[in-house]
């Protein structure tokens, strides 16, 4: 099939009342995407049921960064320690600013002693690089990037390959071949369970791509879109930049990070940045630090360790108020925001925050908001004091947009991840009778 996009997709074209959606926020997402398939209900149990297969993320990158001085280089970006970091592994590396707030983050593999990858807007990030020391080079790549999550993923692999994939571990990756094209494969995904990564030149994607997706149908694989793609990173409890969070870094610095900031939503004021960005401590990912090299917020994020003030929850929202929300839509009063379906709001790049309330005092932000089919709740990713942050306690969301009507919503700390069965070590994993 042939694109009618002048823009480069990284699957076929499928016309199969497939939706696309197309934007311009100059960031490195690219500017169309499917948007659903098989509609938002069928896409939000694909990682629950059987697999998905997912496109989003291509053409993203990833950053080749080489060079004998590449290793020393980019360690010093971030809070991970490169000491023990083998040929053929990841590491989700996060990178901070003076402040020890997050300015960028994802996947970074280890290709060769002096080279590296890094991908979806991971470090370096949008750090300039036009004087970078000697002995490193860094060349964005054209690249799609497939995710294939499910307690059926494997299978699917297995099948589209040909071969046995279970000798590739968490975080490891190494070549296969699909549809007669090499291909590399890693184990590494958003939803919390069983799930790959495909990676390779654009130019082969859409034949592997298609070549997964018709191997895969008969065991339950779905194509999913952007529409319901981030559901997945609430329920696994994955917080996602630019979605549950917003890059640290200063937007009079960059006009396209500017250009996000004066789209925010949600009942926060939108010019208050610090509910809206957050620190490794805040997010969980503390345990990635290693104090064994220097790095940008290195004493904040030490200070923060040893005297954390927020850590992130789950929030289950009561369904009544949920309910609630549509109640305006047939009566003359003043009608909040309803919470749109399958997470709210349904765009993208978003940085949503709403105030989250303890006994009508503020105590964080709410952000992710998403209807989680499998557990038939509306959950989101509380940001909250630490005192507060005991599974059972009970809060309040302030739901709608700054200046605008808002509701109250009583929500309950859970637990974080939410999904807690079958995860990603779990390669047998059956999934229970929906």
């Amino acid at each position: 099939m042939e694109s009618r996009f002048s823009a480069r997709l990284p699957h076929p074209f499928y016309s199969d009342h497939v939706l696309y959606h197309a934007y311009n926020w100059g960031t490195a997402l690219p500017g169309i995407r499917a948007w659903e398939f098989a509609g938002w209900q069928v896409e939000s149990r694909s990682w629950v049921d059987g697999c998905y297969i997912h496109a989003g993320l291509s053409r993203t990158g990833p950053m080749s960064i080489k060079g004998p001085a590449a290793a020393e280089w980019l360690e010093s970006l971030v809070i991970n320690s490169f000491a023990t970091f083998p040929i053929g592994s990841m590491k989700h590396a996060v990178m901070c600013n003076s402040e020890g707030l997050v300015v960028a983050h994802g996947i970074v593999e280890r290709k060769a002693e002096d080279e590296f990858e890094s991908f979806a807007g991971g470090p370096p990030g949008r750090l300039d690089l036009g004087e970078l020391p000697d002995g490193v080079t860094i060349r964005q790549l054209d690249h799609y990037l497939f995710q294939i999550a499910g307690p059926t993923s494997l299978q699917v692999m297995e099948k589209a390959s040909g071969e046995d994939l279970r000798d590739i571990k968490f975080l490891r990756f190494r070549n296969t071949t699909i549809n007669g094209i090499s291909t590399e494969i890693g184990r590494i995904g958003m939803t919390g369970n069983l799930a790959y990564e495909l990676h390779g030149p654009m130019a082969d994607g859409p034949a592997v791509y298609d070549a997964v997706y018709q191997t895969g149908r008969e065991l339950g694989l779905q194509r999913l879109g952007w529409g319901t793609y981030l559901v997945n990173h609430i329920e696994g409890g994955f917080p996602q930049m630019t979605w549950t969070f917003a890059s640290a870094m200063d937007p009079t610095q960059h006009p396209e990070i500017a250009a996000m900031w004066s789209n925010v939503s949600g009942s926060v004021d939108p010019t208050d940045r610090r509910a809206r960005t957050r620190s490794p401590v805040e997010l969980g990912w503390h345990n990635l630090a290693r104090f064994d090299h220097d790095f940008p917020g290195r004493e904040s994020l030490q200070s923060e360790i040893d005297h954390p003030q927020r850590t992130t929850v789950t929030l289950r929202w009561h369904d009544e108020d949920v309910l609630d929300t549509y109640a305006g839509l047939f009566t003359d009063a003043d009608r909040c925001r309803p919470i749109e379906f399958p997470y709210a709001p349904q765009r993208w790049p978003m940085a949503h925050a709403d105030h989250v309330l303890l006994n009508g005092e503020p105590i964080g932000w709410s952000s992710g908001t998403a209807y989680s089919s499998r557990f038939r709740q509306v959950i989101s990713m509380g940001c909250i004091d630490v005192a507060a942050a005991t599974i059972g306690t009970e809060l309040t969301v302030l739901w709608g947009n700054h200046g605008e009507a808002l509701k109250e919503i009583r929500a309950t700390v859970e637990r974080f991840p939410y999904m807690t069965e079958g995860r990603n070590s779990d390669l047998d994993f059956v999934p229970p009778n929906p």
